[in-house]
């Protein structure tokens, strides 16, 4: 069985072909929202930052939204691979044994956040030299300021009946913030794909920053103070920038994804609509996903999703988790045997 697919734009493809599959080549990296998906990535995630990329000096810029920021936020720590582990072991042990209010999700989500941060609270994510970490939130605009279920779901509804008609639609009802140290020389820095605003991280934040960006609407209570930004409503980023569709200056070189799927669904709005990337968004965009016969035989045949949580009982759902994550292994072991081999080409395929 093979576990992994590698998918590349024709730059990418063209590139791998001349120069081979060199760390080198990528100067940034996405990291996409999806609840636990990840955790069918958590091998590659970890090979990634503990053997592909460990002896990189040249600046990777990495953005992140929702659990895709947490995420971020491990690989751009001093010490990714046990920041990694605690991600994963405070993620998939969250109980829930009542069904939760908004605010008590947000106080679990906090926790969890600061158990992944570690004792350097996040000022090594802020220093990092190499690992250049972006976390997207998105300020409420609208009726989606109101606090209340009621007003929330009417500013949703109004916000997936704009999107319909264009994804640039989004911008009247969320706004996309960016949070990172700033740097000048970042490919994020200068999107205009829709209206954005930046913010600079700093200890004061970078835990805000995080908790809004998996603070899903209607479930988890948003964050209402993000120092730095202006004042307002902050939820997940993912609403804007899901799995991510954003134009990239040409010279910024290859964009690496480790991805759940082999396909990108721009917004949070976009995935009912079957609303898919521009594909010259991705033209140096290299995806490294699960394959179906990998997803087939996991538990349940299916990767992990947030309906787990009503789903499944709490036990049997971290047993599910902990055995996707250590299924994941697979993408690691083969991704490692094609670096090791010279024969990554032959499993390349144009995306």
């Amino acid at each position: 069985m093979s576990a992994l697919q590698i998918l590349a734009g024709p730059t990418a493809y063209q590139q791998l072909e001349q120069h081979g599959f060199n760390a080198d080549l990528f100067g940034q990296l996405f990291a996409a929202s999806g609840g636990p998906k990840w955790l069918s990535l958590a091998g590659l995630d970890q090979y990634l930052f503990g053997t592909f990329f460990a002896k990189r000096q040249q600046p990777l810029y990495a953005i992140g939204s929702s659990s895709g920021a947490w995420r971020v936020a491990c690989f751009a720590q001093q010490q990714p691979l046990q920041a990694y582990e605690r991600l994963i072991e405070h993620y998939v042990n969250q109980r829930y044994d009542t069904r939760p209010s908004a605010d008590a999700i947000a106080r679990n989500v906090e926790q969890i956040i600061r158990q992944i941060l570690g004792v350097n609270a996040g000022q090594d994510i802020i220093d990092n030299p190499v690992v250049r970490a972006h976390f997207v939130v998105c300020r409420a605009r609208g009726l989606n300021k109101l606090h209340s279920k009621a007003g929330l779901a009417l500013g949703l509804g109004a916000t997936a009946i704009s999107n319909l008609l264009s994804r640039k639609n989004v911008a009247w009802h969320f706004e996309r913030n960016v949070m990172s140290n700033n740097d000048p020389q970042s490919p994020f820095m200068q999107l205009n794909d829709l209206p954005t605003c930046y913010g600079q991280l700093t200890q004061g934040n970078i835990i805000p920053s995080l908790v809004a960006s998996g603070s899903i609407p209607l479930l988890i209570a948003p964050v209402c103070h993000i120092e730095g930004l202006k004042k307002g409503s902050y939820y997940d980023g993912g609403i804007t920038d899901y799995h991510f569709d954003m134009p990239l200056p040409r010279q910024a070189g290859l964009s690496l994804y480790p991805h759940f799927y082999p396909y990108m669904s721009p917004g949070w709005f976009d995935k009912s609509l079957m609303r898919r990337n521009a594909k010259a968004n991705y033209h140096n965009g290299v995806i490294l996903a699960p394959s179906a016969e990998f997803i087939a035989k996991l538990p349940y045949g299916k990767i992990p999703d947030r309906e787990d949580f009503s789903q499944l009982p709490t036990d049997e759902r971290i047993r599910y988790w902990m055995d996707t994550v250590n299924a994941s292994q697979a993408l690691a072991d083969e991704l490692h045997q094609l670096l090791s081999s010279g024969d990554i080409m032959t499993k390349v395929q144009p995306l």
